[in-house]
Parts: structure tokens; sequence; C-alpha cells
């Protein structure tokens, strides 16, 4: 199986970008908070056997791709959206499927509608339909004894990496993610920040530029648009975005399917790895409708 890292230059800027598999059928993973290492190693693996040109990338302003000013970002959500077409247009010109987790969900939303003829199926894990901060009344909102205990942790010294894999350590904990398997994907984006890992990129990375993104105009009232088969991924004990977030996706887009994980959190924990690609690597050939959750062994 081909394996590179590489960048790739699209309508201006640089993507960080790392593929997997031969095959010419391409799956673009966008990233969430954690640049493209958000998306497990092992999903990426098992996607590309199962018949996909997996290619997982950085988002702009993390990573290895192009960095201007993270504490003032001069694009906007939709930008972030007409990168992934770019890129899926890179990759050959083909649709692609885009898939996308955390906010990174978010910004795959917009680009299957801005961009419906770059994209032949999506999948969504872990996000929900509204910007972040204030949530529409009928979305349940952040858990806020989870939010208070995660925003009241103490920055670590963001130029010492060992500091910055305990506080990814411990921010896993506080979500009900696995601690020992953030520490080491936070001490891994810590090895390829270049330069020395100055506090503001680190800091991006754990997805702060979000809250700084102009993400107008709203796109939850244009999800019935989406016309390509759409998977929706969402752990039942997610604290940041609860479950419903996901429920309401699944019911908005149409004929979307919807994956629940009874034992996940924010990530995609080991254990799910092969429910999730196996879902994936079958969409488009499942009758619309709830998939049930895998069982535990």
């Amino acid at each position: 199986m081909t394996h590179l890292t590489t960048t790739v230059n699209v309508h201006g800027i640089t993507l960080g970008i790392e593929s997997f598999g031969d095959d010419d059928a391409p799956l673009v993973l966008l990233a969430g908070g954690t640049t493209m290492l958000s998306w497990p190693d092992a999903l990426c693996e098992r996607l590309a056997a199962g018949g996909r040109r997996v290619v997982r990338y950085d988002l702009r302003d993390s990573g290895q791709s192009t960095t201007r000013d993270p504490e003032a970002p001069a694009y906007t959500l939709r930008d972030l959206a007409a990168d992934a077409a770019a890129l899926a247009d890179a990759l050959g010109g083909r649709p692609a499927h885009l898939a996308g987790i955390g906010v990174g969900g978010m910004v795959a939303q917009v680009a299957a509608l801005d961009h419906p003829d770059a994209f032949s199926a999506l999948t969504l894990v872990g996000t929900r339909s509204v910007a972040p901060g204030p949530t529409d009344d009928d979305l349940p909102d952040h858990d806020r004894a989870t939010m208070g205990r995660l925003f009241t942790h103490a920055m670590p010294d963001w130029t010492d990496r060992e500091a910055v894999a305990d506080f990814a350590a411990a921010g896993a904990d506080i979500l009900g993610d696995d601690p020992v398997a953030a520490r080491a994907v936070a001490a891994r984006i810590w090895d390829r920040t270049p330069g020395a890992a100055p506090a503001v990129r680190m800091a991006n990375h754990l997805g702060m530029v979000f809250s700084r993104l102009d993400c107008t105009p709203r796109w939850r009232e244009r999800l019935p648009e989406i016309k390509v088969p759409t998977l929706v991924v969402h752990g039942r004990r997610n604290r940041f975005f609860p479950v419903g977030n996901a429920e309401a996706i699944a019911r908005e887009i149409p004929g979307a399917r919807l994956l629940v994980l009874e034992d996940a959190a924010t990530a995609i924990p080991e254990a799910a790895i092969d429910a999730v690609t196996g879902a994936m690597l079958t969409l488009g050939q499942r009758t619309p409708g709830h998939v049930p959750a895998p069982q535990e062994p």
C-alpha cells in the first residue's frame, strides 16, 4: 500500500496532506481540532485496504498547511470548504467522498452545499449543524459541567512537549475519550508543528481558531439540499456535541444514515474503527435509516 506525506498547492495556499492507498477512488478527510491526526491511522489504513485513496490533511493555520495569523484568520468557513473542493479536484478531478470530524464536520457540510459536484458522498463525525457559539433552541448544547472543567483547566507551556501531551490527556479524560491515545496524538502534533511550537500554533491545533472564524451565513436550513449519500456518526457519550445534534443532521439531510457509537465520546475509539470504516465503505449501498451501533466484544 502506498503511503505518502507531502504538500499540495491549491488556489494559492499550501495544504499538508498524507495519503494512503493506490486506488483512484478518493476519500478526503477533513481535520477536526487536532489537525489531520484527528483521523486515526488505523481508520485511514483500513479504508485504503477497502479500495479507497484516503487523503487526510491539515486545515489552514495548522500542521504543515499555510500559516499566516491564526489569531486573526483572514478566511472564512466557506473558504475552508472551498479548500476541500480544490483538493478533491487536485486528486484527479473525480468527485470524492468527503468526511469531516468535529469542527471539520461543519466545514464538510458547507463544502457539500457550496460545491455539490466535487463530492460523491459525505460522512459527518461528532459534529453539529450550526457554527461554534450559541446553538439553536432545539439542539442540545455543550454539557455545562464538562465545559466548565475543560475551559478552567490551566494552559500548558506550549513549548514543552510533555506538558502539551499531559494537557491533551487531561482534556480527553474530561471529555470521556482515551487519555493515552490523546497524549500520543498531541505529542505527534507537537513534533510536526513548524518552528519552536509557539503557543498560538499549538492552541490552534485544539480548534481555538474556530472561535475567531467567520462562519456566516448559516447553513443548517440548507441541509435538505444535500443529495449525496450521507453517513452521520456520533458517540453516545459525546458531551461536547451531544448526540441530539447528530440526530437532527440525520433527519434534515434526505436519506442520511445514523450510526451511534454507544461507548464513544468525541473521538473515534479503536473498538469502533471497524464499524465506522465498514459503514463508510458501504455508503450508498444500504437502505437509508438508522445503522445499529457495534456490539462490544
